[in-house]
């Protein structure tokens, strides 16, 4: 092979940062190099950042492997004692291009393989600037990293460090950069976004930054979140959903449990009463909005009946798309020396609440047939609504926004009927 690689595993903030560690890279001169970017929410993310290592390194023997990422940030011996491996970098290195140039030759032993420095000595978050994501329709901009918070079950803080944020004035750069660029869909990710600006001057909030986003480049078509912790929920961000039409009727919360001991032993900040509240405010101030979850089953010590709360938050709260997430131990953690369940139980609880998401999803399918939609067309024949629902596109041009009338489903997408092209 020749050039530069990059295998993402994990989040959208993770997706935005291999297109900077592909520049930087290229930047260095690496040439003939593949860079890993790893995920560690869970031990199965891990194993399978190790599977595709062992993979690149029998598809492509002469070429030099390079794994960051969060899994590489908290298990840096692990990737470093793989023969394939030729270098590990940490989550603050990965991003400079100085990292590339002063890599170690093939050879040597994992402890000079290393270059992962104490993430918790990071203060800032540099802006960096890229000029498409590649393979996506829609455009990330990374705002925050980071996160302050210590939940039990979470490893993140630790492969991320704390929370900081990118300045508004860069991240209205940025945005006005991949709009120029072609992109009428862009996307605010971080790691805790709802943190946003409590570490700036004036501290600003996450609603007040996509205000000033969508006033300073009102070229953006559409302006979307990734997940939020919906207790950091700002004033301005209740602005947005109630008045303003280009910022999509999508959000995706970060719920994990909806017992409130469970809650409690997994150290978040809201309740089931506050969870219900929440979605509850943004349908009335926005009837047609989409709400997506991440939830854990078989957290430890979880009981059947707390079991059937976390399934029944799910509904009462109307999740169209639940993320369901078998607990897995990360080592390091609280919850790790909780009393874990047994592991088939763990599973089984796991297929139950994906059972209940898939009932909930149907819902949600029907709900939205004889509805109008603009949809913006992905790649691969599909495309999305604004409320993030998958639509069959087949045919249609990737990146246009297409006005539609929603005539069905079939059980996984919507299906629809063109009105009218607009312009990409």
């Amino acid at each position: 092979m020749s050039g530069v690689e990059v295998i993402t595993f994990g989040c959208r903030l993770n997706t935005y940062e291999s297109e900077v560690m592909r520049a930087e890279a290229e930047k260095a001169g690496l040439n003939n190099a593949i860079l890993v970017n790893t995920c560690a929410v869970t031990g199965e993310a891990v194993r399978q950042a190790r599977q595709a290592i062992r993979r690149a390194r029998r598809d492509n023997p002469h070429a030099r492997i390079i794994v960051t990422g969060c899994a590489a940030q908290t298990e840096k011996e692990t990737f470093a004692e793989m023969a394939e491996v030729d270098a590990v970098l940490g989550n603050e290195e990965k991003l400079k291009s100085a990292s590339y140039r002063s890599l170690p030759d093939f050879g040597v032993s994992a402890e000079e393989k290393l270059r992962v420095n104490d993430i918790m000595s990071v203060r800032a978050t540099a802006p960096q600037m890229v000029k498409h994501i590649d393979g996506h329709v829609r455009a990330f901009i990374q705002v925050q990293n980071g996160c302050d918070h210590r939940c039990t079950f979470c490893i993140i803080p630790y492969g991320r460090g704390n929370s900081r944020s990118v300045p508004m004035g860069a991240v209205v750069d940025q945005a006005r950069r991949l709009v120029e660029t072609g992109y009428c869909e862009i996307v605010l990710t971080g790691v805790d976004a709802t943190s946003y600006g409590a570490d700036l001057p004036g501290t600003p909030t996450l609603g007040m930054l996509a205000k000033t986003l969508l006033k300073q480049v009102p070229e953006i078509r559409r302006l979307r979140l990734s997940s939020i912790d919906g207790i950091e929920a700002d004033k301005h961000l209740f602005d947005l959903i109630a008045d303003e039409a280009r910022f999509m009727p999508h959000l995706h919360l970060s719920l994990q449990h909806g017992d409130d001991l469970i809650l409690k032993r997994m150290k978040r900040r809201h309740s089931s009463a506050d969870a219900r509240d929440f979605a509850d405010q943004v349908r009335r101030l926005r009837p047609e909005i989409s709400l997506g979850a991440d939830m854990i089953a078989g957290f430890p010590t979880e009981t059947e009946e707390m079991f059937e709360n976390a399934a029944r938050l799910a509904g009462d709260c109307g999740i169209a798309h639940l993320h369901v997430f078998p607990y897995s131990p990360r080592p390091g953690t609280p919850a790790a020396r909780m009393p874990q369940l047994d592991r088939g139980l763990v599973k089984d609880r796991a297929a139950r609440l994906r059972a209940v998401g898939a009932m909930l999803y149907a819902h949600h399918l029907d709900g939205m047939v004889g509805s109008e939609q603009t949809i913006l067309v992905e790649n691969n024949g599909l495309a999305h609504t604004q409320n993030f629902t998958l639509v069959d596109a087949v045919g249609l041009t990737p990146r246009a926004l297409v006005p539609v009338s929603i005539t069905g489903h079939n059980g996984k997408h919507l299906t629809m009927q063109v009105k009218q092209m607009a312009a990409a």
